[in-house]
């Protein structure tokens, strides 16, 4: 039996991450909800997900600070990144590092749904 893609969200407002959950649960995958970069450091050392959905602007690690750590440690998976604060700067720089979209907020459910799918398929935006 195949085993249930998991789908990590990091995002410091409760509300996203309570919406994005329900919805990745309602698509079939394992939703796992983080508060912060920090706290997917802490609580998944080396439980990498099929793919993230995290914002950029979040206290103490931004969205593209943790994509630099995990690439650092050697951690790749693909990352959908989400901000109410879209920057051209920002979005070349995780697209360039290898992230799989950049969205802004709020982003329609098939918006998400289209980059997640295309994500766990493994193709490119």
């Amino acid at each position: 039996m195949a085993q249930t893609p998991v789908i990590a969200i990091v995002d410091d407002d409760e509300g996203v991450r309570a919406s994005l959950a329900s919805l990745v649960r309602s698509l079939g995958y394992e939703a796992r909800a983080y508060e912060s970069g920090v706290d997917f450091l802490q609580h998944a050392p080396g439980d990498d997900p099929a793919c993230m959905i995290a914002d950029v602007q979040m206290p103490v690690i931004s969205g593209d600070e943790l994509q630099a750590q995990l690439i650092a440690s050697g951690r790749r998976f693909p990352i959908i990144f989400m901000t109410a604060f879209p920057s051209e700067s920002v979005r070349q720089r995780v697209m360039t590092a290898g992230a799989h979209c950049y969205l802004g907020k709020p982003s329609s459910g098939d918006e998400i749904i289209h980059c997640l799918e295309q994500a766990l398929a493994g193709q490119t935006p």
